[in-house]
């Protein structure tokens, strides 16, 4: 082959490293987007925070940066905006002590502190981010504290993993024996007798295979004449579908003993715990401060955003006014340092600019539900918010995702009040969340002895002039961890 000269004309999408900053502050949440200019601002000295800046030298800046001044991350009015262009749009408490403990008690905060055993002093109080130890952690602690050997000690750690957030075993012994070495070698009765000596760990009843096997285990652990005991084991072991039922008669029949008797093992299979492992959910608790807020004035809902939650970074005066001077390249760099800081103001008011668009369109499309409640919730898709603002969807997902918005009726995700649509018979449609709130509703208003099955309900939401399926309403219901109608049995 001779060699030769090709031409190819293609088009491509380049995104600058300024533009995929643009991009990356828009979907960071409020926290994530102070931990990220805290760290830019230390790799740029011509950046600083408004509560870091000091007094500016007496000295004259040069005119190109006389107006640099603080630039608040708010929308401003359009007199104030600077003629700029935006980062374009891509695809892509306090408490009072109320009573104080007597000196010598424990809690005793008299001393202003007490010491430890190294003599260093401490304030008494317990560490705020401590977080309690999760339900693998709690297991493994009393694993590494009991006598097993190696080999059970290997099977009950991958019982341990294998268990889900309720503290149980649903995938089974096969999946234990799966989960260990090939050349373990492990047989089920193995692997059933280590899962046992789980069982009695705490909380008692982890490592089970279903309800049944829980309870049991839960009513072993009672002395042998405990009242009720063993009715209520042989309730759980033979009869536990009757339990929901609360049919002490039908259940003293079928047990052959006194309904006195059913109805106090019936209460002691209420005390037990059909989830241990979920005292121990070890999930944080997320505090989160809202970005913008929605008010009623005259008869409008306005939005704006929360002054504290939009970061005040500025050009540090200092480090500009040394640019004038500087030479070789020095002057360069700092040069450079200044533009980059230039486009990261732009892009944090084009930020905060986004989400002013975005929360206004949604406050004004779903205004029925600020007024009314989530009944009145309409139906909301990312596109029909796209085209609004002129935006690609993509942006608005980025800008909804961990943005929140705090309402009369609290303070909800932006992507909360985005939900598909299902149709009426009026020829509109009604959200998805509507439907779940009118379902929520109409559980509540049954009558608990006779619970509405899911084609009882849909059959309601028909005369409502909803159309929706069976399958959807169960699909919902089990959406918001509401039992069936035959779980939901009980005496009035």
């Amino acid at each position: 082959m001779k060699p030769g000269l090709q031409f190819r004309l293609n088009q491509q999408l380049t995104l600058t490293p300024q533009l995929q900053q643009a991009i990356r502050l828009l979907q960071l949440s409020q926290l994530e987007l102070e931990a990220e200019l805290r760290q830019i601002a230390e790799g740029n000295p011509l950046l600083e925070f408004e509560e870091d800046a000091e007094p500016a030298e007496a000295a004259e800046a040069d005119e190109e940066f006389e107006s640099d001044r603080f630039i608040d991350a708010a929308p401003k009015t359009t007199a104030e905006k600077e003629t700029v262009e935006s980062p374009p749009d891509v695809d892509d408490t306090h408490g009072d002590w109320e009573a104080e403990p007597r000196h010598g008690e424990v809690g005793d905060y008299s001393s202003g502190g007490s010491r430890n055993s190294q003599g260093d002093e401490d304030d008494g109080f317990e560490p705020q981010n401590a977080s309690a130890p999760s339900l693998t952690e709690h297991l493994s602690w009393q694993l590494n504290l009991s006598q097993f050997t190696p080999r059970d000690h290997a099977i009950a750690t991958a019982i341990i993993h294998a268990l889900d957030e309720d503290g149980y075993l649903h995938e089974g012994i096969d999946a234990v024996a799966a989960a260990l070495p090939t050349d373990f070698h492990a047989d089920p009765a193995e692997i059933e007798a280590v899962r046992k000596r789980l069982q009695h760990f705490d909380p008692t009843g982890v490592a089970s295979l279903d309800l049944r096997d829980c309870l049991s285990m839960q009513l072993r652990q009672f002395a042998p004449d405990t009242a009720f005991r063993d009715v209520a084991l042989r309730i759980v072991e033979f009869e536990l579908e009757l339990v929901a039922r609360n049919d002490s008669g039908k259940l003293a029949r079928k047990l052959r003993c006194e309904e006195a008797d059913v109805a106090g093992a019936l209460g002691l299979i209420r005390s037990l715990d059909p989830r241990p492992g979920a005292a121990l959910d070890a999930t944080p608790v997320e505090y989160v401060a809202p970005d913008a807020y929605a008010r009623r004035e005259n008869g409008r809902w306005l939005v704006s955003l929360n002054p504290d939650c939009q970061p005040r970074l500025g050009l540090n005066q200092h480090y500009c006014n040394l640019i004038a001077r500087a030479r070789g390249e020095d002057a360069t760099w700092m040069k450079g340092q200044l533009q980059e800081a230039r486009w990261l103001l732009k892009s944090l008011q084009s930020r905060a600019e986004t989400l002013q668009k975005v929360a206004e369109v949604i406050v004004r499309r779903q205004s029925a539900f600020l007024d009314y409640g989530p009944e009145a919730m309409h139906p909301l898709v990312l596109r029909e918010v796209a085209e609004e603002v002129g935006m690609h969807e993509s942006t608005i997902s980025r800008v909804t995702t961990r943005k929140y918005l705090h309402t009369p009726r609290g303070t909800f995700e932006l992507k909360h009040f985005f939900s598909s649509g299902v149709a009426t018979e009026d020829g509109g449609s009604a959200s998805a969340t509507a439907i779940q709130a009118m379902l929520r509703k109409l559980i509540a208003g049954e009558d608990p002895r006779k619970p509405l099955s899911d084609q009882a309900l849909a059959e309601d939401l028909h005369r409502r002039g909803i159309q929706v399926a069976r399958r959807t309403v169960a699909k919902y219901r089990e959406g918001m961890r509401i039992p069936s109608s035959s779980d939901r049995v009980r005496a009035g």
